[in-house]
């Protein structure tokens, strides 16, 4: 009973809280109602606790000469089997709240986490359970933000403290762009301190700037010169180490101090260039390619490499690709090949040798159909078929086809027609036709456009008597009693005329929406409409499920990239699917331009009728 209803109330409290106001289904606190903690009677409140002072008195044997700072022993003893049962204790202290935020933002300072943080409801409630206070509330944005800057100052304090008793400051420097294609220059400082007569090596950052001027010599001995004047090093530095690119190279030329060119730059270049000269490309790219099929081709692949490796008595481990930016993995690379060559070896006697063709000229319009299918924008089912005709059309084989061209147009038209008779192409077909765009259906062969149309007339057939089977048992005991012997002939004769009058409009263009055009004339084909709304919602591909991956790569980012990926499937779970909207977790209903426009990656896709115009309703 105490957690029923203490799990809809708490915030603010009455008399040393013994009185707790009511909170509303909305989460905002009905400051005219309170109830009690003992007996979880309620009380009308206008701001006078007489009321409640004599409740406590007559009912809950508090003292009356303190009612407002105690209850009596019996209520203290009913406030501490309430705090077992809840997890809810006294409040705490206004000096604790500011010691947690101290924590907080120290926390998000050290490890990197975004200020927005703090606004993050199951961080509150956590730290409700851990202080036993329901009424504690996480420090605002500006708060953090404030104690950051004093952690900043405090420590920057310190570093010119040891910046200043230091004779002699050697200086590094780095550049580096983000994949946002942000820039930013770091420098770093390097210190000996002699403590007791120890020397002791100390390095620390100095700053780290956001550039929005070119990445250039001048710029970049613009940059360094400014760090050494703002940190009053300028006389003490020695050396400014810096990588051994061109423009690194030329800044340190205009600079007074003396340049220390990174040898392990100059080291892993020189690897680089040599193992190039000496013809082992051939060589390393091939062990590339083997590493990378096993590292991101199928699941068991992998498996079966792990089998091998068990066989063999050796540990299962994965294989290293090596990386342009990441030293010494090609040395890594190599020998995990080398030490899982018996491996290799016994999967190449039982796996075929496939030999895979990619030229240009040919996969050019498979990416095209690829991304105009799967792309970001909502493409209906009824430019499956036209794609596809197309898309068979253009791999038909040529005289000037060359010999490898010939046998992957051959291949890939044997297996292109094996998958896809998979599909449904009833369904499709009526799509097709529905789509003003498509309707001529010119990707069909002569004899075939009939059967569609045939068909589309029996479903309308269908969609009209449906209707009619749907109004009141007395409505339509009147409209039969006022059919004459041939309503059933009038009745298809209508059908036929609307479906003449839909294949007497012109087709209109591949890149106009066939909503908006079937928006403008839901009126003129009233029955045709609603069968439009039914076969065109449906999407061309599954990619909007696809969007879950793209989900889950925020919530399983590059800080958080030790969690399980079973936890992603339950994070997503709990996550706003509809990232192309700040109302997350809202239904919205989408303009008719927004139809055929970024979608976001809805979970249900419906097309609705609102106010005359047809409209992608978006369920998450």
């Amino acid at each position: 009973l105490y957690k029923s209803k203490i799990s809809q109330l708490f915030v603010f409290d009455l008399l040393g809280g013994k009185f707790l106001f009511k909170k509303l289904p909305d989460g905002g606190v009905n400051k005219r109602v309170v109830l009690c903690i003992f007996c979880q009677k309620e009380f009308a409140y206008h701001r006078s606790s007489s009321t409640l002072r004599y409740h406590l008195n007559a009912k809950h044997l508090a003292p009356s000469t303190d009612a407002a700072t105690a209850v009596g022993g019996a209520g203290r003893r009913q406030i501490k089997q309430l705090d077992n049962e809840t997890g809810l204790g006294p409040r705490t202290s206004p000096s604790t709240s500011e010691k947690l935020a101290n924590p907080i933002a120290l926390w998000i300072a050290l490890d990197c986490r975004p200020l927005s943080v703090v606004e993050d409801k199951g961080l509150e409630n956590a730290l409700k359970i851990a202080t036993r206070d329901p009424t504690l509330k996480l420090p605002s944005r500006d708060t953090i933000s404030a104690i950051i800057q004093q952690l900043y100052n405090t420590e920057k304090l310190a570093k010119m403290n040891a910046l200043e008793k230091a004779k002699f400051v050697a200086l590094t420097g780095d550049h580096w762009t983000t994949v946002r294609n942000g820039n930013y220059i770091g420098v770093t400082a390097h210190i000996t301190v002699v403590t007791d007569g120890t020397w002791h090596f100390q390095s620390f950052a100095l700053t780290v700037l956001e550039t929005d001027s070119r990445h250039n010599a001048e710029n970049c001995t613009e940059r360094f010169l400014s760090v050494a004047e703002t940190w009053g090093i300028h006389q003490k530095i020695t050396t400014i180490g810096t990588g051994a690119t061109r423009t690194t190279m030329a800044a340190a030329r205009h600079l007074p101090f003396q340049h220390s060119p990174c040898i392990a730059h100059i080291l892993q270049r020189t690897v680089t260039v040599s193992l190039a000269e000496c013809g082992f490309n051939g060589v390393l790219a091939k062990c590339h390619k083997i590493a990378g099929h096993f590292q991101y081709g199928a699941e068991n692949m992998e498996e079966e490499l792990h089998q091998k490796q068990s066989r063999l008595g050796q540990e299962n481990e994965e294989l290293i690709r090596d990386i342009s930016t990441r030293w010494n993995s090609t040395l890594d690379m190599i020998s995990s090949l080398l030490k899982n060559q018996d491996a290799f070896a016994a999967l190449h006697n039982q796996e075929h040798n496939q030999d895979t063709l990619t030229p240009t000229e040919v996969l050019q319009l498979q990416r095209f159909v690829t991304e105009l299918l799967g792309g970001e924008t909502y493409v209906p089912c009824s430019v499956v078929l036209p794609a596809l005709c197309h898309l068979r059309h253009t791999m038909e084989v040529s005289d000037n086809d060359s010999n490898d061209v010939v046998k992957f147009k051959t291949a890939f038209t044997k297996e292109f027609t094996q998958r896809t008779a998979t599909l449904n192409l009833e369904w499709l077909k009526v799509a097709t036709v529905l789509d003003p765009r498509f309707k001529d259906l010119k990707y069909l062969a002569r004899e075939e456009r009939e059967e569609v149309w045939s068909r589309l007339e029996a479903l309308l057939q269908e969609q009209c008597k449906g209707t009619i089977m749907e109004e009141p048992a007395t409505k339509k005991r009147l409209l039969l009693c006022s059919f004459d012997s041939d309503s059933d002939s009038d009745e298809e004769e209508r059908w036929r005329r609307a479906l003449n009058l839909y294949r007497a409009e012109s087709t209109i263009s591949e890149t106009d929406c066939p909503f908006q055009w079937w928006s403008s004339r839901a009126g003129t084909h009233s029955q045709l409409s609603v069968l439009a709304r039914k076969y065109l919602s449906s999407p061309a591909t599954s990619v909007p499920c696809e969007r879950l991956f793209s989900l889950a790569g925020h919530i399983v980012t590059k800080k958080r990239a030790r969690s399980p990926k079973a936890c992603c499937r339950v994070e997503v779970a709990w996550c706003p699917l509809h990232v192309g909207s700040r109302k997350h977790g809202r239904r919205q209903t989408l303009s008719p331009h927004a139809v055929v426009g970024e979608w976001g990656g809805s979970l249900l896709l419906q097309t609705l009728v609102h106010e005359g115009a047809w409209v992608e309703h978006v369920a998450l």
